[in-house]
């Protein structure tokens, strides 16, 4: 349980410190943060499992890109859900993706978050 807080946490703070880096993106605060990062993270759960299951083979012949693609719309299905997060468009959230995606990679490594737990 611990662990689910903690990884909510650091997900919010990637997408606080992404929203800072990535221009065209903006967020209120820490606390609209948190709640942008658990909306994208169920939509891409459940929303975005299903689109990918459709575009498999489209996915398998663009090698990964369409899951990316899918994942930007998830951010722009949020953004259009939520007052205290915006983006400006699809490159702004693209960016988000991969800044947020590089900063959790680090906050995960810096607090010890492996998955083989």
């Amino acid at each position: 349980m611990i662990k689910v807080i903690l990884e909510i946490l650091l997900m919010g703070l990637a997408v606080l410190m992404g929203a800072y880096l990535v221009p065209g993106v903006s967020v209120d605060g820490y606390g609209s943060a948190i709640i942008a990062a658990v909306l994208i993270a169920l939509a891409n759960a459940t929303l975005g499992f299903i689109l990918r299951i459709f575009t498999f083979p489209l996915n398998l012949l663009t090698l990964g890109l369409m899951s990316f693609v899918i994942s930007v719309l998830m951010i722009l299905l949020v953004d259009s859900m939520m007052k205290g997060f915006n983006t400006s468009g699809f490159l702004s959230a693209a960016l988000l993706a991969i800044v947020v995606t590089i900063i959790k990679m680090i906050l995960d490594a810096v607090f010890g978050m492996s998955n083989d737990q």
